[in-house]
C-alpha cells in the first residue's frame, strides 16, 4: 500500500456532489481553507470539510518543504486547488501557489487603489526595465518612465536607448501598476512622481492625470474587438510582446497568444523595431490586448473533427510542469498528463522523457475550449 491510501480520502458518489457542488460550488484555481489532518515525509493531508480531503504532495510537497517543516497536525492553512479530484479521490492543492495568488490579489489592489511603491530596478532591455515586486518580474516600458529617467536619444539608436535604460539598474523608482493579471503572469508598472510638493502642485498633477486618462480613454474608443491592425515592436519581455498602434497607444501580445504552438522564447518571433500585424483580443480598463495567432489558422478547429475521447494517439513530451507533462499530438495542439498520474514529480521524470514520443489515450477533448488531457498506456 502506497503512503499516500494511508489517509482514506473522502469519495462522494455523483449525486452528492451535484448537491454540495450547489451549496458550495469549487472549481481550480480557487483559494480554500482548511485543517491539517496528517503529516507524512512525502504529503499533507488537509481536511477541507465538505470540499473533501485535500492532499499536498510530489513537486508541490518538495517545493515546500521548508514551509511544511512549520505546520503541525490541527493548524489552519490556506491552499490553492490545482485539481478538483485526483485517481485516489484526492483534491491536489498547493501552497506556493495560494501565497502567489496572494500577492497577485494584493498587487490588484494597489492597482486599484493606485498607490504608489518604489522598487530597485533589476535588469533593462530595448524596451525598458525588469522590476521585481514580491518575487514577480513585472516591466516598465520606457514610454511610461518620466523625467530625468526617460532615455532621450536625439537619432533613436536603440543601443543608445539601452545604454541610457541600463544606467538605472540598481535604482529604485517610484512606480505605480497599471496592469496586474495573474494568469498571463502579467504585471506592468508606470513611473509616479512622489506625492509631495503643495496642496497646489498635487490638485494640478490630479487634474492632469485626469486629462491623461481622458485622453487614453478617446484614444482606446477608436478599436474595437476583431481588428486587425499593424504596429511597431517596442519592447520584447518573457511574458510578452509590446506593440505600438499607430503611434499612439501601446498594447500586449501576451506569450500565449504569439503561436499556436509553444512558445519557449519570445525573442524568438520579434524584436524591438519591427513592424507585425496582429489583432486586438480584448478592450479593458483602457487596455488593449493583441494576438499574433488569431491571424493564422486555429489547428484545434481541424483537430476537434479528428479527436474524440477515448483515441490512441501518438504524442511527444515537448515539456514538463508542475501539473506535469505537457504533450504534442501535432503542431498547436497539446494537452496535459497530469502529475498525479505518477508517484511524484521524480517519478514522472524516470518514466519520461522530453522529445520522445509515447502512446497516449485522450480521456478530454474540446476543441473550442482548445483543452486535452491524457493518461499514459501502459
Amino acid at each position: 500500500m502506497t503512503e499516500k491510501n494511508t489517509i482514506k480520502a473522502v469519495v462522494l458518489d455523483d449525486y452528492t456532489k451535484m448537491i454540495l457542488e450547489t451549496i458550495t460550488p469549487i472549481k481550480e484555481e480557487d483559494i480554500v481553507d482548511g485543517t491539517v489532518v496528517a503529516i507524512t515525509p512525502t504529503a499533507v493531508y488537509v481536511d477541507l470539510g465538505p470540499i473533501g480531503t485535500g492532499i499536498i504532495y510530489g513537486s508541490e510537497y518538495i517545493n515546500t518543504r521548508d514551509l511544511i517543516k512549520k505546520i503541525n497536525i490541527g493548524d489552519a492553512i490556506t491552499s490553492k486547488i490545482i485539481l478538483r479530484e485526483n485517481k485516489d479521490g484526492y483534491v491536489d492543492l498547493s501552497l506556493r501557489e495560494a501565497k502567489h495568488a496572494l500577492i497577485w490579489s494584493e498587487a490588484e489592489a494597489l492597482l486599484k487603489e493606485k498607490k504608489i511603491i518604489s522598487i530597485v530596478v533589476k535588469e533593462a532591455n530595448k524596451g525598458g526595465l525588469i522590476m521585481e515586486w514580491n518575487g514577480i518580474n513585472g516591466f516598465l516600458p520606457s514610454s511610461q518612465l518620466k523625467g530625468d529617467n526617460y532615455p532621450k536619444v536625439t537619432d533613436g539608436s536603440k543601443d543608445q536607448i539601452l545604454s541610457e535604460l541600463k544606467k538605472l539598474i540598481g535604482k529604485r523608482i517610484p512606480v505605480s501598476i497599471i496592469a496586474a493579471i495573474p494568469k498571463e503572469g502579467k504585471l506592468i508598472f508606470s513611473e509616479s512622481t512622489e506625492n509631495t510638493g503643495s496642496e497646489e502642485s498635487k490638485r494640478t498633477k490630479k487634474d492632469d492625470d485626469k486629462k491623461d486618462a481622458k485622453a487614453i480613454t478617446k484614444i482606446v474608443s477608436k478599436y474595437n474587438i476583431g481588428d486587425q491592425l499593424e504596429g511597431v515592436v517596442t519592447g520584447v519581455v518573457d511574458f510578452g510582446i509590446f506593440v505600438k498602434i499607430d503611434n499612439e497607444i501601446e498594447g500586449l501580445i501576451h506569450k500565449s497568444e504569439i503561436d499556436w504552438g509553444l512558445v519557449e522564447n519570445t525573442k524568438d518571433y520579434a524584436k524591438v523595431g519591427d513592424t507585425i500585424k496582429v489583432e486586438v483580443i480584448e478592450i479593458k480598463d483602457d487596455k488593449i490586448s493583441l494576438s499574433m495567432k488569431k491571424l493564422k489558422d486555429n489547428p484545434w478547429m481541424a483537430a476537434a473533427k479528428k479527436y474524440k475521447k477515448g483515441d490512441s494517439v501518438d504524442g511527444v513530451i515537448i515539456r514538463f510542469n508542475k501539473h506535469g507533462a505537457l504533450v504534442s499530438i501535432e503542431e498547436g495542439v497539446a494537452g496535459l498528463l497530469h502529475i498525479s498520474d505518477f508517484e511524484s514529480e521524480e517519478k514522472m521524470k524516470q518514466e519520461l522523457s522530453l522529445g520522445k514520443i509515447y502512446k497516449f489515450e485522450i480521456s478530454l477533448f474540446d476543441g473550442g475550449e482548445e483543452k486535452m488531457t491524457l493518461k499514459l498506456m501502459k
